[in-house]
């Protein structure tokens, strides 16, 4: 398939599995252009176009051109020179590789990386916080990524990529919206009662099953085994880790179980004096399922040769 049409293909599974809402992400994609349309015309040419089209600011096709036939991609969670690299030498070799693709964001695509954090005021919303308290919350939270984002070299790895001659993308929030999804359906089809039966349901799965195999398996970190769920909630898009202070909000919502990627120490201790009990799944095991599942969708009418690196192995799903 062309690279463009993988690139429309990815953001489409990305809104297609959007805890909003198709019509909510609808409705921001046209306020996307009503703001674009006020743009004075000589101030548009730094406008990112995605923008208008695609409604999550850390997944972009970084390099490369659009009209590229893929029919062989390199994938990983984490991608820098060194990947790219090897890439290169792979091709060097007669491998054949037409994209390279990674999960965490690059280039522009890490220096708006914030902006889809916007995405968890909706989640907050929905679990029972108040909306304008979720949005200063979560407003403040932006803020302080933002500002720890500003000093990077986010162009780095892309650079390299443009080097070697290597079409580049980047694929985050679409992504992580798809094991959101997934892991949510799973948790309201199976009900689990106790900590112990969400981590079993987990470790059923294939990549949770690997990165146990590979000493990091899903671990209960807030509560016991035999303490009950409640009502779970799956924290794992969105970005990066939201506000503090959503946990104890989230607790008073309802929401006893948090399944979610990772968390910091702080968060952790927050979450324990809310009350909440919070199972971690595991952060590359997570997104190799997110990206599975998203690649699924884009395999549908045509399969695509996967060369894995970076922590990500491909795993088909039957249907």
């Amino acid at each position: 398939m062309k690279l463009n049409d993988l690139y429309a293909r990815v953001v489409r599974a990305g809104i297609e599995n959007d805890p909003r809402g198709a019509a909510a992400v609808a409705a921001l994609l046209e306020d996307e252009k009503t703001r674009f349309e006020k743009i004075p015309e000589d101030e548009r040419a730094d406008f990112d176009s995605d923008r208008l089209s695609n409604p999550f600011s850390d997944t972009r096709l970084l390099a490369g051109d659009p009209d590229t036939e893929v029919r062989a991609v390199l994938a990983g969670i984490d991608i820098d020179a060194a990947e790219l690299i090897l890439a290169h030498l792979l091709r060097k070799d007669g491998r054949n590789i037409d994209l390279v693709i990674a999960h965490h964001p690059l280039g522009r695509a890490l220096s708006r990386m914030y902006e889809v954090m916007h995405l968890q005021t909706d989640m907050l919303a929905a679990c029972g916080v108040t909306l304008s308290v979720a949005e200063k919350m979560m407003d403040k939270r932006i803020g302080e990524v933002e500002r720890r984002l500003m000093p990077a070299n986010h162009n780095r790895t892309v650079d390299a990529a443009r080097l070697l001659g290597l079409p580049l993308m980047c694929i985050h929030t679409a992504a992580d919206n798809c094991v959101t999804r997934f892991l949510t359906r799973l948790f309201e089809r199976r009900t689990p009662g106790r900590l112990k039966d969400v981590v079993s349901l987990l470790r059923e799965i294939p990549e949770y099953r690997k990165a146990a195999s590979l000493q990091a398996p899903p671990k209960i970190v807030s509560g016991s085994e035999d303490s009950r769920c409640g009502r779970i909630l799956v924290d794992m898009t969105g970005g990066t880790e939201g506000s503090k202070e959503s946990l104890e909000k989230l607790a008073a919502g309802g929401v006893s179980t948090l399944v979610g990627m990772h968390i910091s120490e702080e968060h952790l201790e927050l979450a324990k004096t809310a009350g909440l009990n919070i199972v971690i799944a595991g952060h590359i095991a997570s997104d190799s399922l997110g990206l599975n599942l998203l690649f699924d969708e884009v395999e549908k009418d045509e399969t695509l040769e996967f060369v894995c690196a970076s922590g990500f192995d491909r795993v088909r799903r039957a249907g």
